[in-house]
């Protein structure tokens, strides 16, 4: 009997043949909080929805409203290698050709007869500027050409190898891009200088490699990032940009020995990077060119 009385206690929870009550609800109750709940959602989309339309009133399509910009820009190479280590052996192809391709991609936008349909010749040594009239924008804005020509014995059009076969590797570094940066003051461009970065060998012992890189050639000259390549204006409206480069050709480094190299930004206008910063305004990484079997 205790449970018939419960099963027909849980039926009528259920539903309420006499009070015709569902759930414990009637009809009209549930109608009330499903109207609720349905008013009290479509104001929150609302609010939402306004939220949103307001935040994006304060953007602009063409650069960030708001900036939290680097003091100094990061720096990068090509080719990269695994872990930042270049390593290969002259004899055998295979171990450098990936570099080789990893620089035909990279250098393809900068073929001449490209830049010379999408971007113009300017001005050198002074900022290519295009600021907008008030409100209207002076935009898709300009480009000035970097032409692969630039890097010379590095541009991979005289010597497709880019010195691998022969020992000599090119790297190619550029500057990250940040809109609206000037990075030299007074006409004095930033260069780019390489040289032996110290590392630790013992508890207290540091050492370099500074009598093992030898010569260093730079293309284009004295290793400069021309300012006719600044201010960027950002990716939607400079749509041509052609990030300016610089390349380094290792001429008699030493051969068979891993040697630690590290670049650094020189610029009147550019802080020094962080130490806690591995890529701001500097980049290591290690070469090691094998010439044994």
């Amino acid at each position: 009997m205790a449970k018939d009385a419960e099963k027909s206690t849980w039926k009528d929870f259920i539903w309420n043949s006499r009070t015709r009550e569902f759930c414990g609800r009637t009809g009209s109750s549930w109608g009330l909080i499903l109207l609720f709940y349905l008013v009290f959602y479509i104001f929150l989309a609302g609010m939402f929805c306004l939220t949103m339309y307001v935040m994006l009133q304060t953007l602009d399509d063409y650069k960030p409203t708001w900036q939290d910009r680097l003091g100094t820009p990061g720096m990068m190479i090509r080719p990269r290698g695994k872990a930042m280590e270049i390593s290969y052996n002259t004899t055998n192809t295979e171990t450098w050709d990936m570099y080789i391709k990893t620089l035909d991609n990279f250098l393809s936008p900068y073929n001449n007869s490209l830049q010379a349909e999408k971007n113009e010749e300017c001005t050198p040594d002074q900022y290519f500027v295009q600021a907008d009239s008030g409100d209207v924008k002076n935009n898709p804005k300009r480009s000035c050409q970097f032409n692969r020509t630039f890097l010379e014995k590095c541009s991979g059009l005289d010597d497709h190898t880019y010195g691998y076969q022969a020992g000599k590797p090119c790297i190619i570094i550029k500057l990250n891009r940040v809109i609206g940066m000037l990075p030299g003051k007074d006409g004095q461009a930033p260069f780019v200088t390489c040289g032996a970065k110290r590392y630790k060998v013992g508890k207290d012992e540091w050492k370099e490699d500074s009598d093992k890189i030898g010569e260093v050639e730079y293309y284009p000259e004295n290793g400069t990032f021309n300012l006719m390549y600044y201010p960027y204006y950002g990716k939607k409206a400079q749509v041509n940009y052609s990030q300016p480069l610089v390349a380094i050709k290792f001429l008699n480094i030493t051969l068979n020995e891993d040697i630690n190299i590290e670049c650094r930004i020189i610029s009147n206008n550019i802080p020094p990077g962080s130490v806690r910063d591995k890529f701001a305004g500097k980049v290591s990484f290690k070469l090691r060119i094998n010439t044994k079997g």
